[in-house]
C-alpha cells in the first residue's frame, strides 16, 4: 500500500512540474518575462502558489523550464515531419505547422524568437543563450533535411527558412494580421518546391 502512494504523490508531483512547464511557455509568450509573475503561471497551471517553489526556485527557473516546453514541443514536431519519407515534404510539413499558428503568431509572435529577443535585452543575460539553444536545434533540423536533399549550402536555405518564418511571425505580431502568415507561407511552400537538387 505504502508503494501505491509513493508511486501516485511521484507521479502527482511529476503532473505538476509538466503542468507548470506547459503553463509557463504559455504565459511567457503571452505575457512576456518581466509582465509574468509566479502566481500567473501557478494560475495558469492550476498549482497553488506556494506548491511552485517545491519545483522552481524562481521565476528565471520558470523562464527555462518554459524553453524546456518549447524544445519539447519542437522534438513533437520534428519526431511526427519525420514520419515522412521525402525531407521536401518534411519542410513543407513544417511550413504548414507554422501557418497554422497564424492567429497566435499575430498576436503573440513566435514563441521562441519573442523569448529570444526579450531574454537579450536583460541586464543579467545567460537565459538568452538558451533560447538560442531552442532555435539552433530548430536549425540543425532544418538543415539536415536539406542536406538530405542533396541540396547546396542546406545551412544556408535552413537560415533562410527559419528566418523567413521569424519575419512572417514579426510581420503578423506588428500588424496584428494572420494572413501574412497565409501568404508568406504560400511564398515559402513554392519556393521549397523551385529548389532543384543539382
Amino acid at each position: 500500500m505504502t508503494d501505491l502512494k509513493a508511486s501516485g504523490r511521484a507521479r502527482t508531483a511529476g503532473d505538476k512540474r509538466k503542468r507548470l512547464m506547459v503553463a509557463a511557455a504559455e504565459v511567457v509568450h503571452r505575457q512576456g518575462v518581466e509582465r509574468t509573475t509566479i502566481a500567473d503561471i501557478a494560475r495558469a497551471a492550476d498549482v497553488p502558489v506556494g506548491n511552485v517553489y517545491y519545483y522552481f526556485k524562481s521565476k528565471d527557473e520558470l523562464v527555462v523550464a518554459a524553453l524546456s516546453e518549447h524544445t519539447r514541443q519542437l522534438d513533437l514536431l520534428t519526431d511526427r515531419l519525420n514520419q515522412l519519407a521525402d525531407p521536401r515534404e518534411r519542410l513543407k510539413g513544417l511550413v504548414e505547422a507554422w501557418v497554422s499558428q497564424r492567429d497566435v503568431a499575430a498576436r503573440y509572435g513566435c514563441p521562441t524568437g519573442t523569448l529570444a529577443m526579450e531574454l537579450d535585452k536583460r541586464d543579467d543575460g545567460g537565459l538568452d543563450a538558451e533560447a538560442g539553444k531552442v532555435m539552433r536545434l530548430l536549425l540543425d533540423w532544418v538543415e539536415q533535411q536539406f542536406r538530405e536533399l542533396g541540396l547546396p549550402e542546406p545551412d544556408g536555405l535552413a537560415l533562410t527558412l527559419v528566418g523567413a518564418y521569424q519575419g512572417m511571425s514579426l510581420l503578423a505580431n506588428a500588424l496584428r494580421e494572420p494572413r501574412v502568415m497565409d501568404r508568406e507561407g504560400a511564398r515559402l511552400l513554392a519556393w521549397l518546391d523551385s529548389l532543384e537538387v543539382a
